[in-house]
C-alpha cells in the first residue's frame, strides 16, 4: 500500500493485447469516472503491478480504457495482490502530477476494513504509533516494528476502531496516516490483531471454524482533492468473501458503520 505516485508511461511503450475477456472484466471493476479520474474497485487476487503471474496486472489491464495512441491511465498508487477495493487512476497527464503531489502532500485520505483474529484490540480504538523497517527474506519483503532510532526506521501511523466484535475475531476499522509497505498488516500484527489470511504476518488461517478464504483486507473508501476542484469520496462495498466470513462470525452489525 505505499503511495509512490503515479507511474510514468513511457513513450515507447507498446500497448498490450488483451481479450475480449479480459476487457470486459476491467471494465466491469470501474466504480468512478470523469474527464480526470477513473476509479475501480480491485479485487484480491489480481496484482497492481509487477505480478509474478503470467496473468496480466491491473497496470496492463488498463490499455483497455486507452485511446487509440494514447497512453493508457496511470495508477496512482497500489493495493497489494490480495487486498481489494478502491484503486485511483489518472486519465491525463496534469491529473496524475495534480494527485501525485496531492498523495505525497498526505491529502489523501484512506479507509479500510479488516476481519482480525483475537477478538477486539485493546484498547477497542486508538492509534498504533510504531515505526517500520523493510527485511528482505529471499525474494520476499517484510516489514518488521523497530525502535525509532534505528537507521532503517520509517515514521508509521494507524488510527483503528473496532466495529464489531466477539471473543475471537473483530472487524476493525484502519485510517493509514502513512504509507508503508505492508503497514496495516504489520502494525495489526505487531498488536496481536493479526489479519485472518495473512500468512506473511501470523494471521489465523481459520476463525472460529471458519476458513480464511484470502487475506481479509478491503480498501473501504478513498477521498482526494480533485483536479477541477472540491474533494472526491469513492467508496466499494465490502465484497462476497468477506461478507460471507463476517456473518459467519457473527461481525456484520458493525459493516455498515
Amino acid at each position: 500500500m505505499k503511495p509512490t505516485g503515479p507511474r510514468r508511461a513511457k513513450a515507447h511503450e507498446t500497448p498490450v493485447a488483451l481479450t475480449e475477456a479480459e476487457v470486459a472484466f476491467v471494465r466491469g471493476l470501474v466504480i468512478y469516472e470523469d474527464a480526470q479520474l477513473l476509479a475501480l474497485n480491485k479485487p484480491a487476487g489480481l496484482s497492481s503491478q509487477a505480478g509474478r503471474t503470467p496473468a496480466h496486472t491491473l497496470d496492463e489491464l488498463l490499455w483497455a480504457f486507452a485511446r487509440p495512441g494514447k497512453a493508457r491511465p496511470r495508477l496512482i498508487h497500489r493495493l497489494d495482490r490480495d487486498t481489494s477495493g478502491v484503486i485511483l487512476t489518472a486519465k491525463t497527464k496534469p491529473a496524475a502530477g495534480f494527485l501525485g503531489k496531492a498523495m505525497m502532500g498526505r491529502r489523501f485520505s484512506k479507509t479500510y476494513c479488516a476481519i482480525v483474529g483475537g477478538g477486539a484490540p485493546s484498547p477497542a480504538a486508538g492509534v498504533i504509533e510504531a515505526p517500520l523497517r523493510r527485511e528482505e527474506v529471499g525474494r520476499e519483503a517484510y516489514m518488521r516494528v523497530c525502535a525509532p532510532d534505528h537507521p532503517q526506521a520509517e515514521a508509521a501511523f494507524t488510527r483503528y476502531r473496532t466495529l464489531a466484535a466477539t471473543d475471537h475475531a473483530a472487524l476493525v476499522e484502519l485510517e493509514p496516516r502513512t504509507g508503508r509497505m505492508h503497514q496495516l498488516r504489520a502494525h495489526l500484527a505487531s498488536i496481536g490483531r493479526p489479519i485472518a489470511g495473512d500468512v506473511r504476518y501470523g494471521g489465523p488461517l481459520v476463525v472460529e471454524g471458519r476458513a480464511a478464504p484470502r487475506l481479509m483486507l478491503h480498501a473501504r473508501a478513498l477521498q482526494f482533492p480533485h483536479p477541477e476542484g472540491g474533494t472526491r469520496r469513492i467508496e466499494a462495498p465490502l465484497p462476497s468473501d468477506m461478507t460471507a466470513m463476517a456473518e459467519a462470525l457473527g461481525l456484520m452489525a458493525g459493516a455498515g458503520a
